[in-house]
């Protein structure tokens, strides 16, 4: 199993970025994708929940801000996250769930400058 994010990198205040993860391989059913992020010094924080049936979650924190959204037929699943601030950077990851078990990818780091 392959969980790949892309999409990070350097923004400036009040820009906008679509994170990406693909994921492939021996997965079973998919039935949830997440998003979490990590700032430096700071405990994994849960962003957004999209299920196959697209039902979707956003954190209160960022709700307003980011919005979750997946390809169910590409086996994709996105982040737009839009009026960014410095407080946005973190190493973002996904997370598949299926009824194999949960994978997660190994990140992709959003640096939002001032």
């Amino acid at each position: 199993v392959q969980v790949v994010e892309s999409g990070g990198g350097l923004v400036q205040l009040g820009g906008s970025l679509r994170l990406s993860c693909a994921f492939s391989g021996s997965l079973g059913g998919v039935y949830s994708m997440w998003w979490y992020r990590e700032a430096s010094g700071r405990q994994r924080e849960w962003l957004a929940t999209t299920t196959v049936h697209d039902n979707a979650n956003v954190a209160e924190s960022v709700k307003g801000r980011f919005t979750i959204s997946s390809d169910d037929a590409e086996n994709i699943v996105y982040l737009q996250m839009n009026r960014l601030t410095p407080e946005d950077t973190a190493i973002y990851y996904c997370k598949i769930g299926t009824n194999r078990g949960s994978y997660w990818g190994k990140g992709t780091l959003v640096t939002v400058s001032s």
